[in-house]
């Protein structure tokens, strides 16, 4: 509302090819559109909820969300217009799309979360840490500062680079994995606030270019074995019921991969831009709206739309609305010093 409109009209572009995850303070009911990934606008692409993306030849994987252990378990139950309880649900990772980012092989160069990993802390300079938050020792000490999926992730993963937010300070640590394994640095930043430590530039080594955004093969071929039994109410899903074998899936997706190109599909907006000219009520969308973007690449890898109320039914495919880029106009208004909030939904 304040400056993402400029972005999404295309008033204004993102100088750089810019990558992110969803947090617990996104515009859900957005997010759930490229629930799979895809452009949120020109230049600026969404990893999904779970997603692996090739920048050149690096590859990016990342999970969106924040741990919450009573919900981890649960499908993703929630329907729009989200109520009370769903709206501070919907963003709380779940077990399904940790379990497909188990499934990776390949080496992994890059991997964001929003949530640190449980245990970091152990690998950084951790009385450094608690000087600046000293409320943090007794989660550490019982072992709840962070996620415990992400550490999973992390030990199985390995990735050259992780990077966190969450927790409104900066940190890094060096994760030695095992004896003769490689070695993952850890850096997590502050809020986007004057005089806070919330940038930093990293160099890393790679191919030369060109430096284009492309879909990972193996992550497609992970999320076509298991779309079918992805899980749209409370219950858990059934893995077993996967039936697709995942070298099947590859060859599909790499025939697929030769004839498309490749690259994500190109950024479409599903909704007016921001007019402060009209109500609240009035600028909010009724109900899911489908995003071109998520329904071509599922026609891509040959899957069903499983994302509404309307797929679950088995009713005909509403129409994904496109709207046009012409820009709508907003006085500027700077923003004023906020003050410190604590980033969890309780």
């Amino acid at each position: 509302m304040k400056s993402f409109w400029k972005y999404y009209s295309g008033e204004k572009t993102a100088p750089f090819p810019t990558i992110f995850i969803g947090g617990n303070h996104e515009a859900s009911n957005y997010l759930w559109e490229l629930y799979y990934g895809g452009w949120a606008a020109p230049n600026i692409y969404f990893l999904g909820f779970a997603g692996v993306i090739k920048f050149g030849n690096i590859r990016i994987g990342g999970l969106s969300g924040i741990y919450k252990a009573p919900h981890y378990y649960l499908g993703h139950h929630e329907k729009m217009p989200y109520n009370d309880r769903d709206i501070r649900s919907i963003y709380h990772v779940r077990e399904y799309d940790v379990h497909k980012l188990m499934q990776i092989q390949e080496p992994i160069d890059i991997f964001l979360s929003h949530d640190w990993p449980v245990g970091i802390t152990d690998c950084g300079n951790l009385k450094n840490l608690l000087r600046r938050k000293p409320f943090f020792e007794q989660e550490i000490l019982e072992g709840k500062l962070g996620s415990q999926p992400a550490a999973e992730l992390l030990a199985k993963l390995r990735p050259s680079y992780w990077f966190s937010a969450h927790l409104h300070c900066k940190f890094s640590a060096l994760v030695q994995h095992g004896d003769n394994g490689p070695s993952t640095r850890f850096l997590a930043l502050d809020k986007c606030l004057p005089g806070r430590q919330f940038l930093q530039v990293i160099e890393i080594e790679s191919e030369m270019g060109p430096y284009d955004l492309h879909y990972d093969e193996e992550w497609l071929a992970i999320t076509r074995k298991f779309n079918p039994v992805f899980p749209r109410t409370r219950v858990p899903a059934y893995y077993s019921d996967a039936k697709l074998e995942l070298e099947d899936c590859r060859r599909f997706v790499k025939n697929k991969i030769q004839i498309q190109g490749g690259k994500p599909f190109e950024f479409a907006r599903t909704a007016p831009c921001h007019d402060p000219s009209r109500s609240f009520a009035e600028n909010l969308p009724s109900g899911h709206i489908r995003n071109p973007q998520t329904e071509a690449l599922l026609q891509l890898l040959e899957l069903q739309y499983c994302l509404d109320a309307a797929a679950e039914s088995g009713q005909p495919s509403q129409e994904s609305k496109v709207y046009d880029n012409e820009d709508i106009p907003i006085d500027d208004i700077e923003d004023a010093d906020e003050p410190e909030e604590i980033d969890d939904d309780n």
